[in-house]
């Protein structure tokens, strides 16, 4: 028993699916309560064939509470987060607010569990992409050490906000009417099109998106040594994160052993049919926990056979998000 269970940012897109999962998952609780903001404060939330009503987060909101999750935003989370600790809270945070923090480890179940029990109050909850990324390179790393990766990120719009995946909506309506859409959350038309990733670009060249693959990928492998290189675009799918991923090996390795090795890994579900060109689409992985993993050959610009490529995708919301979260709470719960 977890005991008192709190959601902080219960009404967002993430904190909905938050409650999804919970309920999905039967994630064992005493008392459960659900904070937002005052806006959102005296929402009806439906949970376990029960209504409560979601509070307003503030500094007394945490007495009492043994686990919360978090998924308010950076600037909540840096306020929230240490007063709950304070309180003798174990906070799980969703926001980029801790995750390069060398005192707060940063998890994926399927990939360093163990980190998850040396927090000191905080556990950060790694970027979506990245999430989805390391579910499927990680079982390749431990069959042998990757030196270089690179990815190529199709991202979702519910990364954004749930928002931005209603302005994806109405922008199909308006551009299939012959209306010309007006951007208000996203920076550019996202119906129909495709852009950089909608995060700020760094004095090298990068985009914060794409640094935090790099970064948060070295730090729960464990290899500061790792080359890593992104692009992350921002595609007109609603809630899924697709990305093809290249990898270079410390040794030649077979494609063979590579679908051995993600068949037998948790979190992942190999979708690999190359007579029928059917391959991991996010219109199949979304809503579901498993990252799909597809299109696995041998690289042939390395013709020493260190090479493979591969294309994935996965739930943003979910295992990129709230699964993710919410499977880091049951760890520590055990």
């Amino acid at each position: 028993m977890s005991g008192h269970v709190a959601v902080v940012g219960a009404t967002g897109a993430v904190g909905q699916e938050f409650i999804r999962v919970l309920a999905q998952r039967k994630f064992p609780y005493s008392k459960i309560t659900f904070l937002a903001s005052s806006r959102s404060a005296g929402k009806p939330i439906e949970f376990a064939g029960q209504t409560h009503t979601v509070q307003e987060l503030t500094e007394e909101s945490f007495k009492g509470v043994d686990i919360a999750l978090f998924s308010a935003g950076a600037s909540i989370s840096r306020k929230f987060a240490p007063i709950a600790v304070k309180a003798g809270t174990v906070v799980v945070d969703n926001s980029s607010a801790f995750r390069m923090d060398p005192e707060v480890p940063l998890v994926v179940p399927e990939v360093n569990p163990d980190d998850a029990f040396k927090h000191k109050g905080i556990i950060a909850n790694p970027n979506c992409s990245t999430i989805i990324a390391v579910v499927a390179v990680w079982p390749l790393y431990k069959l042998c050490r990757i030196e270089r990766m690179v990815v190529s990120t199709y991202q979702a719009a519910s990364g954004a906000g749930y928002q931005a995946m209603v302005e994806l909506e109405e922008q199909a309506r308006e551009v299939l009417a012959g209306r010309k859409p007006t951007p208000k959350v996203l920076p550019h038309q996202i119906a129909f099109n495709l852009f950089s990733h909608n995060s700020k670009i760094s004095e090298n060249g990068y985009n914060e998106e794409e640094m935090k693959m790099v970064k948060e990928t070295r730090k729960m492998f464990h290899d500061d040594n790792m080359q890593i290189t992104a692009t992350c675009v921002r595609v007109p799918i609603l809630r899924a994160h697709s990305e093809s991923i290249n990898l270079t090996f410390s040794k030649p390795v077979t494609e063979q052993q590579v679908r051995e090795a993600l068949a037998a890994a948790p979190g992942v579900k190999i979708v690999d049919d190359r007579v029928n060109n059917h391959f991991p689409m996010p219109l199949e992985s979304s809503d579901q926990d498993d990252v799909f993993v597809g299109r696995i050959r041998q690289d042939i610009s390395q013709p020493d056979g260190r090479g493979i490529d591969m294309f994935v995708s996965g739930d943003q919301l979910r295992k990129g998000a709230a699964l993710n979260t919410v499977q880091i709470a049951e760890l520590i719960s055990r």
